[in-house]
C-alpha cells in the first residue's frame, strides 16, 4: 500500500525512507573508503606545481561528497515538513468534524489521522536509525 505524504508529492513514505537509507548507506561507505594511495600520493610534495595538482584532484570527491550531504539534509527537511503537514490535516480535520462539518465522515478523519500517526512513526524510527549511525561513526577509530 502506498500512502503519499502530500498531495503534490509522488514519493510514498517508504520511498522516502528507501532512499534516505540508500544515502546513509552511501556515505557510510564513503566514510570507511581507506585514504587516497595512487599515484599522486608518491608525488614530492615539496613542488608547489604537483601539490596544486593533489589539492585539485581531491577537490572532486570532497564537492561529490557535499552534494549528496545537502541533497540528503534537503530530503530529510522535505520529510519532516510533510510530517508536520500531515499533523496538521489531521488536526483540522478533527475539529472540523467536531464542530459538526457534514462535508466530512469519521473515516476521512480517520484515515487522515491514521496517515499523520504512521509517517510519524517512520519518523521516529529514521531518527533512531539515524543516531545509532552518528554513534558508529562517532565509535570508529581513525
Amino acid at each position: 500500500m502506498s500512502m503519499t505524504i502530500n498531495g503534490g508529492s509522488n514519493l510514498s513514505i517508504m520511498s522516502q525512507l528507501q532512499q534516505m537509507q540508500r544515502n546513509l548507506n552511501q556515505l557510510s561507505a564513503a566514510a570507511r573508503q581507506p585514504a587516497y594511495e595512487g599515484p599522486l600520493a608518491q608525488k614530492n610534495l615539496s613542488n608547489p606545481a604537483e601539490t596544486a595538482n593533489i589539492s585539485d584532484a581531491s577537490a572532486a570527491p570532497a564537492e561529490r561528497a557535499a552534494d549528496s550531504v545537502g541533497q540528503f539534509a534537503a530530503m530529510l527537511k522535505d520529510a519532516f515538513e510533510n510530517v508536520n503537514i500531515l499533523q496538521n490535516e489531521s488536526s483540522a480535520a478533527q475539529s472540523r468534524f467536531d464542530v459538526g462539518d457534514r462535508s466530512l465522515t469519521l473515516a476521512d478523519v480517520m484515515l487522515a489521522s491514521q496517515k499523520a500517526s504512521i509517517s510519524f512513526e517512520a519518523t521516529v524510527q529514521v531518527r533512531n536509525k539515524m543516531v545509532d549511525a552518528y554513534k558508529t561513526i562517532m565509535q570508529m577509530q581513525i
